[in-house]
């Protein structure tokens, strides 16, 4: 696969995250239509995908084997455990996540029309990570997308919960 149209993806959602964010906090595209539940339920949302961001970091640092000197994305075993048996595209999810949550801040028609194409390519970005991976890692990757949703770590915590209790 041609890396090139991954970049490309990237310097499309990339900017318009950043313009969601600009909006919203400096430019006063903030509750807009005054529904302070939807407000809360953003900063909720907001939350989880810092979380979700944040802990791949640690996470692949610790148990990907990443070689000295270079950076966490660089795993050389597959990392199917903790967050990573929840969800296979945790740092992607944070920023559907953290664009919806924006939208949701902002009760604005123009962040919704820039988070929906943020959301629509970060989508893609993580259909194209996941042909990636399996370039990557190969069978074992393919059955752990069996195992593992690709962004819904609402499925993949019941799914672990299920297992949990032996179901």
């Amino acid at each position: 696969m041609e890396r090139w149209k991954d970049w490309i993806l990237s310097c499309i959602w990339g900017p318009l995250l950043v313009v969601q964010i600009l909006l919203v906090i400096f430019f006063g595209f903030f509750n807009l239509a005054k529904l302070d539940l939807v407000m809360y339920i953003g900063w909720v949302i907001w939350g989880i995908s810092m979380v979700l961001a944040w802990l791949p970091i640690i996470i692949f640092k610790k148990r990907g084997k990443v070689p000295s000197g270079k950076g966490y994305v660089h795993t050389t075993v597959l990392v199917d455990s903790g967050l990573y048996s929840i969800v296979r595209h945790p740092q992607y999810t944070a920023g559907i996540l953290f664009s919806f949550a924006l939208i949701l801040l902002s009760q604005s028609w123009i962040i919704l029309a820039m988070g929906a194409v943020v959301i629509s390519l970060l989508y893609v970005d993580i259909v194209n990570a996941d042909k990636h991976e399996i370039e990557k890692f190969g069978d074992e990757y393919i059955e752990y997308m069996k195992r593992v949703p690709r962004s819904n770590f609402l499925l993949g915590i019941g799914r672990k919960m299920m297992k949990r209790n032996g179901k």
